[in-house]
């Protein structure tokens, strides 16, 4: 089952893509903000009960809703269930666009118009950055939400779907980064801020949560990119990006295709503009970022969801012929 979700998942979100703001995403943003407003007491016990509420809470209603329609009406019914979960949680269009808009901005010359959307996606003042290092910023981020998006999901869904649970995986994955993400703004309402326990509890369940997905990720991009220049990125170079999950991610990256990545952050490089290279001493080897350089990070991407599909093909094929 797992496999047929996942690419028919894939299929209709390629086809039919959800809009970045709609009516789903805004109540499950809600509902984190709610219950975050609510639970929130500033204690750490307190904290992991408020994450378990927001996180677990839905979870565990997606897996009661998988199996009162896999037992009452059947296993299609169930199948479409695992589609709509993962048509909401899993997908290149709830970012691509804005990939795809700086990139043939680039194309036509209009640096101006990529970093005024590289800042509106960030939001973030970009200053005037130059050409390569809006590059460098958009393959980053790039990665990392393909990473967040795709992959991170496609693991959790996969692997649970082992033991009956893959709705569980798939949700409790995203709920997990899209809480640690909100907790650590101010609320729009009135512009407080969480508790630092609750933002401590929220950074470790997603530190936690993301720590084998992005090594299965790093490894992906790894044997469909240049095997071992991605190993050595992993093993000598994660440790110069701030967080130790997307530093795998981005070192293994950078490795498999030979390209600069890491160092200065989108706001400090700001500070000198007239510098071609902010990455100081903290950047990756490689070749300088260029556009023509986002051809093969999309190959790069589509490869690895392909690698993972016949995979997860093969284990379900084994799975029924045993």
């Amino acid at each position: 089952m797992s496999f047929f979700a996942i690419l028919l998942a894939l299929v209709l979100e390629q086809a039919r893509p959800l809009n970045a703001v709609n009516v789903i995403y805004t109540t499950v943003e809600r509902w984190v903000a709610w219950v975050a407003r609510t639970f929130d007491a500033g204690v750490r016990h307190q904290a992991w009960i408020t994450w378990g509420i927001t996180v677990i809470g839905p979870a565990l209603v997606a897996m009661l809703v998988n199996w009162s329609l896999e037992w009452g009406l059947g296993w299609l019914f169930a199948v479409i269930w695992h589609v709509a979960l993962l048509y909401l949680t899993l997908g290149f269009r709830q970012f691509s666009h804005h990939f795809t808009a700086i990139r043939e901005a680039l194309e036509d010359g209009n640096e101006t118009q990529a970093r005024e959307l590289l800042a509106e996606w960030q939001q973030v003042q970009v200053g005037q950055i130059p050409r390569s290092e809006i590059v460098r910023h958009v393959i980053e981020y790039s990665m990392i939400a393909a990473h967040r998006h795709v992959f991170g999901v496609f693991f959790w869904y996969a692997a649970l779907s082992i033991i009956g649970l893959g709705p569980v995986g798939a949700v409790v994955y995203r709920l997990t980064e899209l809480a640690q993400r909100r907790w650590q703004k101010p609320t729009e309402d009135d512009g407080s801020v969480m508790s630092e326990a609750l933002q401590s509890v929220a950074s470790r369940a997603w530190q936690a949560m993301d720590w084998l997905p992005s090594r299965m990720t790093a490894m992906g991009f790894a044997i469909v990119g240049s095997f071992e220049d991605a190993m050595d990125g992993w093993r000598n170079h994660a440790q110069n990006f701030p967080d130790d999950n997307d530093g795998v991610i981005l070192a293994a990256t950078a490795g498999a295709i030979n390209i600069r990545l890491g160092g200065a952050p989108l706001q400090a490089s700001n500070e000198d503009e007239e510098s071609d290279n902010t990455s100081g001493g903290n950047s990756t080897p490689g070749r300088t970022p260029e556009v023509a350089h986002f051809a093969q990070v999309v190959g790069l991407v589509w490869r690895t969801v392909i690698m993972w599909l016949v995979l997860v093909a093969l284990l379900t094929m084994a799975n029924l012929v045993g």
